[in-house]
C-alpha cells in the first residue's frame, strides 16, 4: 500500500479585507482535491496549505483563488536550457519544470533554447527547477536577465559549446573519411580480415564515446525519466551498428555467416563490420545540429541588433559639470546631455533644445521627428544636428527599447495554437519509430533475403537514423521567432505567437475613430470670412481662446501662431460649457462659440449660416466668430483624418478584411468620415463602456474580429476582440490589452502586421508539412516498403545504386536525409527576414 506525500506551502493571497474574504479563500482552497487543511491569514495575507503534492498541484491552488476572487500573484522567469536537440525533447523539459513545486506554468522553445517559467515565489526555487530538469537529463545553463548570467554570458557559454561540436564533426567526418578510403584501398587486400577489422575499430571506438557521448547522456537522461528522445533513437541505432561490427570482428565464430559473399550495401565492399555506417552517421547527424545551431542563431538577429543601440554610457549634468557615468548609474530625474550625432541613453523629456530625432529602430519609419522642449525621447534613438538636454524618467528594464526587447523574447517564448498538433504528434512519435523499428528488425530477421540478420539490422538501423522529430520541433518556433523578429524591425510589437497567427484568420478589422483613423487632436481646417479678412478672423479668435483650456481653443490658437497671425490677449473672459467663449479684445465683446451659443447671445448671423452647415454635413464643428453683436467669420475645426487611413481601409478590403468604424461620435460625423475613407458599416454613438459590447455583437455573427484603438476607453474592448491592436501613440493601458502594438502610430503598421502574420502561417504550414511528410514517406522506404518494387526488373540504375540490390536505405543515407529536413525548416524559416 502506497503512502501519500503530505507537504505544507505558503502561498501569497492578494486581495482580502477582511474575515469574510478569508472564509471564502479558505473555503476554495479546502475544495481542491487533495488539500487536507487549509489556514489563512489576513493579517501576513498567506494561506498555508497542508496538501498531497502528487493530487493537488500548485496551478489547482491557483486558479481556485483566482476564481473565488482573489490573486496568488506569480513571477516570470527565464532559463536557459542545454542538451536539447528535438522536440520530443522540449516536451520533457516542459514536463519537468511543471513537477517543481511551485511552478504555476512552463513553455520550452527549442529555437531559442529557453524555458519561460511562471512560478509562485517563496514555493517555487531555482534549485528546485535545476534539479527537476538536470533529472530528466538536461541542464540550466544559467537565468536569463541575471548579472551573473547576462546574455554575454549566455551567448559565451552557446559560443563554446559550438565550437566543440564544430570540433566533434571535424573529427569524426575526418575518421568516416579515412574509415571509407581504407575500405576502398589496397590495404583491405593486404591485411587480414581481421586486423583490418581491428584498425576499423580503434578508429571508430573514439568517435562512438567521445563524439557521440551527447546522444548517450541525452538517452540516458531520458530513460531516468521513463520517456524517449531523439537521442534514444541515435544512440540504439549507431550502438547496433557498432556493436554488431565489434561481435563480427572478436566473434567472428558466432556471425560466420555474415562473412558469406555480401556486398556493402553503400560502397560494395566486403568486410562484414559497419564501424563506417556509425561513424559516418554519428558524424552527418552532428554536422545537422551545428549547421541548425548556426541557422537557429540567426533567428535571433532582430533581438541582438536591438541589444547593440543600447548606448553604455550617459553624460549627465552633476555639480552644473558634465560627467559620463555608466548607463546603469543614471536614476530618473538626472538631466542627461545630448550631442549631435550620439544615442539617448536612457527615454526622457527634453528640458531644452531643439533637433530631429530618428526614430526608425523602434518605429520602423525613417523620416526624423522634431524634438524641442516637453517633446518625449527614447533611450537608442539617434539625435540629429542639434545639442539637447533632457530629464530622465525611465531607466533600465522601463525603457521602451527595454520594454520591446522583452516582450519580443516573450513573444519568441510563446506557443501558437497551430503548434498543438506537432505537440501531439511528438509525444508518441519517438515510441512508435521505437515499435517500428523492432517490428522491422524481427520481420526482416524471419522473412528478409540472406544474409536476412544483417539486413535486419541495417532496416532497424535506418528506421531510427531517419526519423526527425527536430524538425516538428523547430517547425513553429523558428518561424515564430523569426516573424515576431522582423516585426519588431518594422515597429510591430507582437506580445504573443496566438496574437500573430490569429491575425491572418480576422474577418473584421474595427477601427476607432480618434486617435486610429483620425490624428487625434483637433485642427482648424477651415476659415471663412464674412466682409473682413481671414487673418482678422483668426486673430479675433485666437484673442478669445488665449485663456481657455480646452482642445479646441489650443487648435485655434495653434493655428493663428501657424499663420504667423498676431493677436492681443483678452481683458475679460467667460467661457459657457458645451457652447464657447465670451471675452473683451481691444475693448471689443467678442463671442465664439456653436450656433446655439450665437442664438443665446442675439447675434447677427450675416448669412453665414449655410456655410456652417456645409462644414457640419463634413463632420466638422463650426464656431461662430461675432464682434460686438455681429459675425465675421466661420471656423471649421476637426480632427482630421490621418493620410494613410484612406489607403489602408482599401489594402484590408483586398486582403478580403472587413473594415468597421466604431465611434462615440453621432451618426452624421461618423458616416460622414468613414465615406472619406472608403468604410461603409459604421457602428456610431456608442458610449466608451459599450465598446466592448460592440465587439460582441460582430462576434456574435460568427466573425473573428480584431479591435484596433489607442485610449484608455478603448482597453475593454481590445481586450474582448480576438486580437486586440493597440496605437502606441495611445495610452499604457491600451497596449496592455492589445495583443499587437504598431509603434509610431501609422496605421500603415496594421497592414504591415496582417501580411506578416500571413507570411509567418504559411511558413510554419509549410515547415510542418514537410516534416510530417518526409517522415511519413522515408520512415517505411527506412524500414523496407521498397523491397516488393525492387525484386523486380526495371528499377532504374541510379536507384539500385543509393538503395542497393533490395531496395534497402542504407543507414548513413538515412543520417543525410535527417541533416537535410531539420536544416531545411531552419532556413525555410529564415526567408520571413526578406519579408516586405
Amino acid at each position: 500500500m502506497t503512502t501519500k506525500q503530505l507537504v505544507k506551502i505558503t502561498l501569497p493571497v492578494e486581495g482580502m479585507t477582511c474575515a469574510s474574504c478569508v472564509h471564502h479563500v479558505e473555503q476554495a482552497l479546502a475544495e481542491v482535491q487533495g488539500v487536507k487543511s487549509v489556514q489563512v491569514n489576513l493579517a501576513t495575507e498567506k494561506a498555508t496549505v497542508e496538501l498531497d503534492a502528487a493530487a493537488a498541484p500548485v496551478q489547482a491552488l491557483v486558479a481556485a483563488v483566482d476564481d473565488a476572487g482573489y490573486k496568488v500573484p506569480v513571477e516570470k522567469l527565464s532559463l536557459s536550457i542545454g542538451g536539447m536537440t528535438c522536440a520530443s525533447c522540449v516536451a520533457h523539459v516542459e514536463e519537468a519544470l511543471k513537477e517543481a513545486q511551485g511552478v504555476v506554468s512552463a513553455s520550452v522553445n527549442l529555437a531559442t533554447e529557453r524555458a519561460y517559467v511562471e512560478y509562485v515565489p517563496g514555493v517555487a526555487t531555482l534549485q528546485a527547477m535545476r534539479a527537476r530538469v538536470e533529472d530528466v537529463g538536461y541542464e540550466v545553463l544559467g537565468v536569463v536577465g541575471e548579472q551573473e548570467h547576462g546574455e554575454e554570458a549566455l551567448r559565451g557559454l552557446r559560443e563554446r559549446a559550438e565550437r566543440a561540436l564544430r570540433n566533434k564533426v571535424a573529427v569524426s567526418l575526418a575518421v568516416a573519411a579515412v574509415i571509407m578510403a581504407l575500405m576502398w584501398s589496397p590495404v583491405l587486400k593486404v591485411l587480414p580480415a581481421f586486423w583490418f577489422n581491428v584498425l576499423m575499430f580503434a578508429l571508430a571506438t573514439p568517435v562512438q564515446f567521445w563524439a557521440g557521448r551527447e546522444f548517450y547522456r541525452g538517452a540516458w537522461g531520458a530513460l531516468k525519466g521513463r520517456t524517449a528522445t531523439m537521442n534514444t533513437l541515435v544512440a540504439i541505432g549507431t550502438s547496433a551498428a557498432y556493436l554488431y561490427s565489434a561481435s563480427v570482428t572478436f566473434f567472428g565464430g558466432f556471425v560466420e555467416k555474415v562473412h558469406q559473399l555480401h556486398a556493402h550495401a553503400a560502397f560494395g565492399h566486403s568486410t562484414g563490420t559497419y564501424f563506417d555506417a556509425s561513424v559516418t552517421i554519428i558524424g552527418l547527424i552532428l554536422l545537422g545540429r551545428y549547421l541548425e545551431h548556426r541557422a537557429r542563431g540567426r533567428t535571433s538577429d532582430a533581438i541582438r541588433k536591438l541589444m547593440k543601440l543600447q548606448a553604455k554610457t550617459a553624460r549627465v549634468l552633476r555639480n552644473n559639470e558634465e560627467v559620463e557615468i555608466a548607463i546603469e548609474d543614471v536614476t530618473p530625474g538626472d538631466v542627461v546631455v545630448v550631442r549631435p550625432g550620439e544615442r539617448f541613453p536612457v527615454d526622457g523629456a527634453v528640458l531644452d533644445g531643439a533637433s530631429t530625432v530618428d526614430e526608425s529602430m523602434l518605429t520602423g519609419e525613417s523620416m526624423p521627428v522634431e524634438k524641442q522642449a516637453g517633446s518625449q525621447v527614447f533611450g537608442s534613438t539617434l539625435n540629429g544636428q542639434g545639442s539637447l538636454r533632457y530629464r530622465a524618467t525611465k531607466v533600465g528594464r522601463d525603457t521602451m527599447l527595454a520594454q520591446i526587447i522583452r516582450l519580443v523574447e516573450e513573444a519568441q517564448g510563446s506557443k501558437a495554437p497551430i503548434q498543438r498538433l506537432a505537440d501531439v504528434v511528438v509525444a508518441w512519435f519517438v515510441p512508435v519509430v521505437l515499435g517500428i523499428a523492432a517490428i522491422t528488425f524481427v520481420v526482416w530477421a524471419i522473412a528478409g533475403p540472406d544474409p536476412a540478420v544483417t539486413f535486419a539490422i541495417l532496416n532497424a538501423v535506418a528506421v531510427l537514423i531517419i526519423a526527425c522529430p527536430c524538425a516538428m520541433g523547430l517547425a513553429t518556433p523558428t518561424a515564430i521567432m523569426v516573424g515576431t523578429g522582423r516585426g519588431a524591425e518594422q515597429g510591430i510589437l507582437i506580445r504573443s505567437a496566438e496574437a500573430l497567427e490569429t491575425l491572418h484568420k480576422v474577418d473584421i478589422v474595427v477601427l476607432d475613430k480618434t486617435g486610429t483613423l483620425t490624428v487625434g487632436k483637433p485642427t482648424v481646417t477651415d476659415v471663412m470670412a464674412g466682409h473682413v479678412s481671414e487673418e482678422r478672423v483668426l486673430a479675433l479668435a485666437a484673442a478669445a481662446e488665449t485663456r481657455s483650456e480646452h482642445p479646441i481653443a489650443r487648435a485655434v490658437v495653434s493655428a493663428a501662431s501657424g499663420r504667423g497671425v498676431t493677436f492681443e490677449q483678452p481683458s475679460e473672459f467667460t467661457a459657457q460649457a458645451g457652447l464657447g467663449v465670451v471675452a473683451k479684445v481691444s475693448g471689443a465683446r467678442v463671442v465664439l462659440g456653436n450656433l446655439a451659443l450665437m442664438r443665446a447671445q442675439g447675434v447677427e448671423l450675416n448669412g453665414l449660416q449655410p456655410k456652417a452647415a456645409g462644414l457640419e454635413q463634413q463632420g466638422k464643428t463650426a464656431l461662430y466668430v461675432a464682434v460686438d453683436g455681429q459675425v465675421m467669420g466661420v471656423l471649421g475645426v476637426a480632427d482630421t483624418l490621418k493620410p494613410e487611413a484612406r489607403e489602408v481601409v482599401q489594402q484590408l478590403r483586398r486582403a478580403g478584411v472587413e473594415p468597421v468604424m466604431l465611434t462615440g461620435d453621432n451618426r452624421r460625423v461618423a458616416e460622414s468620415i468613414a465615406a472619406q475613407v472608403g468604410i461603409t458599416r459604421v457602428v456610431a454613438e456608442v458610449l466608451p463602456q459599450d465598446k466592448a459590447e460592440a465587439v460582441r455583437g460582430l462576434q456574435a455573427e460568427g466573425k473573428r474580429v480584431a479591435m484596433v484603438g489607442d485610449g484608455i476607453n478603448d482597453a475593454p474592448a481590445l481586450a474582448q476582440a480576438d486580437v486586440g491592436i493597440a496605437m502606441s501613440t495611445g495610452t499604457d493601458i491600451a497596449m496592455e490589452a492589445a495583443g499587437i502594438t504598431l509603434l509610431g502610430g501609422d496605421l500603415r503598421g496594421l497592414v504591415r502586421a496582417h501580411r506578416l502574420s500571413r507570411a509567418t502561417i504559411r511558413t510554419i504550414k509549410q515547415n510542418l508539412f514537410w516534416a510530417f511528410f518526409y517522415n511519413v514517406a522515408l520512415i517505411p522506404i527506412a524500414a523496407g516498403a521498397l523491397y516488393p518494387v525492387f525484386a523486380q526488373s526495371g528499377v532504374p540504375s541510379g536507384l539500385r545504386y543509393f538503395l542497393g540490390e533490395f531496395g534497402f536505405l542504407n543507414p548513413v543515407l538515412a543520417a543525410l536525409a535527417m541533416t537535410v529536413s531539420s536544416v531545411s525548416v531552419v532556413s525555410n524559416s529564415l526567408r520571413l527576414r526578406a519579408a516586405k
